[in-house]
């Protein structure tokens, strides 16, 4: 990364969502304020900015002290993004990019005055539990392969209910078109299946990024880089931005013919799983073989967390 990135700290963007919370309540003061909206904007764009790379360096960068504990002799290594703080960090990011996504689209709602507290709240947190003992790696793998699994499970089931959906709203619009919608076999109506197009599509979306972020920190832990090559993890990410423009799309973008664009993308977003799915099947993704270029010795054997030595002398509350 650039050597300018190393020098972002919490301060940084704590600092401009911080600025963010203080120009959202000039709303107060009765009267408009120009430009108001879009320095707002900026700030936050700056502090989800600066907010990704330091999770990213945290997640890339040696762990000062890495050595969590010790057992017969060896150390057990620190995992990465594996304690309190980067969980806390993680959770208001998620709040923040949530925030910015929602104000684009309504930036007449007052919604910051809930979102920007929280936000500030969530990173007093991470800073209060920096004390805290991180979790070792074998327990980071174990935890961010659960997280990986759930997120893309969730995301793959609503892609396929969104594709029902589509599949039930074009019939719907045919049925409608030729009048034949009061026969016996009735569908829900075109309002409905619209909206748990739309919905299936953000769902799909959120599940599949948080997916591949902890799949790209699983493999962290793991091996201590990201076989980015493996076929698997390059049609997950080609699925990923395709959900990710089909969801920008059919927000930023409302022609006459919004529900039967919002199925035909649906109906598109079940053909990249079912892409993604044939990678991931017929690839070792996520198995125990070590990806390319990785020597075994210096990853050490991790089958199983459970295989690990617990340090005897760390003290910490379960997750």
């Amino acid at each position: 990364m650039l050597p300018i990135l190393h020098q972002i700290s919490i301060t940084c963007f704590t600092t401009s969502y911080a600025i963010a919370l203080l120009i959202e309540l000039l709303r107060l003061v009765g009267r408009r304020v120009p430009g108001r909206g879009l320095a707002e904007l900026v700030m936050m764009a700056i502090g989800i900015f600066t907010h990704v790379a330091y999770l990213s360096l945290r997640a890339t960068a040696d762990i000062p002290g890495g050595g969590a504990g010790t057992a017969d002799g060896q150390v057990i290594e620190a995992g990465r993004l594996a304690t309190w703080t980067d969980f806390s960090l993680m959770v208001s990011l998620g709040l923040a990019i949530c925030y910015f996504v929602l104000y684009l689209r309504r930036p007449d709602t007052v919604i910051g005055f809930f979102f920007l507290p929280a936000i500030l709240g969530l990173i007093a947190l991470a800073i209060s539990v920096r004390h805290l003992p991180p979790f070792d790696r074998g327990e980071a793998t174990a935890f961010w392969r659960n997280v990986h699994a759930i997120s893309m499970m969730l995301g793959s089931a609503a892609v396929l209910f969104g594709f029902l959906a589509g599949a039930m709203y074009l019939v719907q619009s045919w049925r409608l078109k030729h009048k034949r919608a009061g026969s016996a076999l009735r569908l829900p109506t075109l309002e409905t299946l619209q909206n748990l197009n739309r919905r299936c599509l953000v769902i799909s979306t959120v599940a599949v990024g948080v997916g591949l972020v902890s799949g790209v920190v699983m493999n962290l832990n793991r091996w201590g880089e990201i076989p980015w090559t493996n076929r698997g993890i390059m049609l997950s990410g080609v699925l990923f931005v395709w959900l990710a423009s089909a969801t920008m799309v059919e927000y930023f973008y409302a022609p006459a013919s919004r529900g039967r664009k919002v199925a035909y993308l649906t109906l598109a977003s079940f053909g990249f799983l079912v892409l993604a799915m044939s990678g991931v099947l017929t690839t070792p993704h996520g198995g125990a073989a070590h990806p390319a270029g990785v020597n075994a010795e210096t990853v050490g054997d991790e089958t199983s967390p459970a295989d690990l030595p617990a340090p005897a002398d760390r003290q910490r509350g379960d997750a």
